[in-house]
């Protein structure tokens, strides 16, 4: 008799993925004033709707919604021009299974290769392409992505992670850490990513701390894209589901019968939504894709509840949710926009700390929350997985789940984990960001197993840190250069306080105005950016002063304050990011206040480069429309744009169209999202 072969210990190591990618491009220099233009927007339900939720669910959707996205930059600078490139990648590997991660995009992990029957588990998009879903603008689609912060897609989706490997919790192989500091809410995090030795699953602990003296709201959601397929189906431990549109209505639906159709089968639905399901108390959270033939991909997670909120049997991950594209062409112009000609589409299975996405959880000073999740693959019998009977199809996937990876070794594996949380790592492999390092040195967090390096504070930090150590902020860059943007601006209370404590000064007046914004206080912003103007005349608080105007019900001074911040800016020659991110707001505010050959001045002064942009031949044609040029503004439509920017659930294209004709809109302007 031949031996079994032995498990090859899991391994972790550097790799190089390449792939078509369209660059960044630079940051927006802005601060970005305005509240997320988030699709779930909780304040959308009306209060009937809000009487019949339950109550720890209706106390959630009103707690701690993001109102700014700021520290974080806007990311608006990418096209879709695409080019083969070589990007760092760890990946993990057994026997087994071999996962890819991209430490460079938010620790995605791009691809879950099935060694013994040569699947790919995940949808792995083939093209790196950024689209504007994250709450602070790229995002890509594919893979497993690790979403903290606030509703939506974290502002690390295209943002570099910290990244080493330290010995598995069970002493044999390798484990990957990632961690990072998210921004918005000022936590650290950690994702611990393990492959046991002989294991058809991936293991992912997570752990998510506050080191403050006063409670966090926390969000938490794992997204998993997997290929969609006329026969893929999603199956879940549920009867009912959350049913959230694009038209911002919630609503409990049976599963998986609703409207006439199986909503577990993706492409049944004809609209984007999200379903999410409510799953029982106590009950073993999963949620599988399950293809024609049997085969898919099943996510998993440990039940035991922490302390805090949820009560005793409660589930700390135990949200589940299905995205659906829907067979509408909408959906379908977004699927082929977020990657290349001939790749199939997809659809995402979910995983989340409440039950729906448009809900935080409090996390108390000092505390953590932690959980372990596991990916692997599915084989069911496809009549089984498949029937009619929705309760005998669930009940079937929840046996084949436990027969593979019983329940009893996840919670196993989460125990065994839990003491080697605090272990440092003992071989650096990425580095992150400086924003943690900066953080620890300004409250002297102890965060043990994550250590933030003071080696990676760089250019964006060095005046914090300068701020901290002496008291003042540097203002010469912005009285030598009034067309460089000042620099990014740091808004929690702990920053605020060193500002306002601080020597006034153009640059420390500009970057107080905005933490006081960010507070509320706008008055005092107000005054802030009226000192930086009346010591250096730049475009930076002149441009926050516009946006003040508008957010008072002043668009007239708006329009004027957004054009003088333009035509400073042209005149002083900045460079040109900051001229388009000052154009794409100050075309439309002269636009609202019928200033269109004005609105004309300012984009036929932009840089050709900005000016060829796919948003600038929109605002072009807008201008067009609204001097009365209107076979001019049709031109410009039938030679073809592409709005690289374009945000989830943004209408402008289409309302830009209504106001040039009533013909249909063409297929490739089509991007809405909702019905009619």
């Amino acid at each position: 008799m031949t031996p079994k072969p032995r498990p090859t210990t899991p391994t972790v190591r550097r790799a190089t993925l390449t792939l078509p990618v369209a660059p960044l491009g630079p940051e927006n220099p802005l601060p970005a004033l305005g509240s997320p233009p988030e699709v779930h927007d909780p304040d959308a339900l009306d209060p009937a709707q809000r009487a019949g939720l339950p109550p720890d669910m209706a106390a959630q959707l009103g707690y701690a919604p993001l109102t700014s996205v700021l520290p974080t930059p806007v990311l608006d600078g990418y096209g879709r021009d695409r080019a083969a490139t070589a990007l760092p990648a760890l990946v993990i590997e057994n026997d087994r299974l071999r996962a890819t991660v991209l430490p460079g995009y938010g620790g995605r992990v791009h691809s879950l290769h099935h060694k013994p029957t040569g699947r790919e588990l995940l949808y792995a998009n083939p093209v790196l392409q950024p689209a504007c879903f994250a709450l602070n603008g790229a995002w890509f689609s594919g893979g497993i992505e690790w979403n903290i912060g606030a509703t939506g897609h974290t502002t690390l989706s295209c943002a570099p992670v910290h990244a080493a490997a330290l010995p598995a919790p069970d002493g044999r192989g390798r484990m990957l850490r990632l961690w990072e500091w998210e921004r918005l809410r000022d936590t650290p995090f950690q994702v611990d990513l393990w492959l046991p030795e002989g294991s058809d699953f991936l293991y992912a602990a997570v752990r998510v701390r506050n080191p403050h003296g006063h409670t966090v709201p926390v969000y938490w959601w794992s997204n998993t894209a997997v290929p969609e397929r006329p026969a893929t189906r999603v199956l879940a431990p549920a009867e009912t589901a959350w049913l959230f549109g694009y038209e911002r209505r919630l609503r409990r639906v049976p599963v998986p019968h609703w409207d006439g159709a199986d909503r577990s089968y993706p492409l049944h639905s004809r609209y984007p939504a999200d379903f999410f399901y409510e799953v029982p108390d106590g009950a073993r959270p999963w949620i599988a894709a399950v293809e024609a033939d049997g085969t898919g991909l099943v996510q998993t997670s440990t039940v035991s509840p922490p302390p805090g909120p949820w009560g005793p049997g409660r589930c700390p991950h135990r949200g589940r949710k299905l995205f659906v594209w829907g067979s509408g062409p909408g959906g379908r112009r977004w699927q082929r926009w977020l990657t290349q000609p001939g790749t199939g589409g997809y659809a995402e299975i979910q995983a989340g700390l409440a039950r729906t996405q448009l809900e935080h959880v409090p996390l108390a000073p000092g505390a953590e929350l932690h959980w372990l999740e596991a990916y692997g693959p599915l084989a069911a019998d496809p009549a089984a997985a498949h029937a009619g009977d929705w309760a005998a199809a669930r009940e079937h996937v929840a046996a084949r789940l436990e027969a593979a990876l019983p329940h009893a070794e996840v919670e196993a594996a989460h125990a065994a984990w839990l003491p080697h949380a605090d272990r440092d790592p003992d071989e650096p492999l990425h580095a992150g960001s400086g924003w943690g390092a900066l953080e620890v040195a300004r409250g002297g967090h102890d965060l043990p197993g994550t250590p933030f390096d003071p080696a990676t504070l760089g250019p964006a930090q060095r005046p914090w840190r300068s701020l901290l150590t002496t008291g003042r902020l540097p203002q010469a860059p912005l009285e030598a250069q009034p067309g460089v943007p000042p620099g990014p601006s740091l808004v929690s209370p702990a920053w605020r306080e060193r500002l306002e404590r601080a020597p006034g000064g153009p640059l420390t007046d500009y970057h107080l105005g905005v933490a006081r914004w960010h507070a509320g206080d706008r008055a005092g912003a107000r005054g802030s950016w009226e000192r930086s103007l009346a010591a250096v005349r730049s475009p930076w608080p002149l441009r926050c002063l516009a946006l003040a105007d508008a957010a008072e019900g002043h668009p007239g001074r708006a329009a004027g304050r957004a054009l003088a911040a333009a035509e400073l800016a042209l005149d002083l020659g900045a460079g040109p990011a900051a001229l388009a991110a000052l154009a794409r707001e100050a075309v439309p505010a002269l636009l609202a206040s019928g200033r269109a050959d004005d609105a004309l001045g300012v984009w036929e002064r932009l840089p050709a480069e900005v000016r060829a942009t796919g948003r600038f031949r929109l605002l072009h044609a807008g201008i067009l429309i609204a001097r009365g040029e209107k076979a001019a503004a049709r031109a410009v439509f039938d030679e073809g744009f592409e709005v690289a920017d374009l945000r989830e659930g943004d209408e402008i294209i289409g309302d830009t169209w209504a106001a040039l004709t009533d013909e249909p809109l063409p297929e490739q302007y089509d991007f809405r999202m909702r019905p009619p």
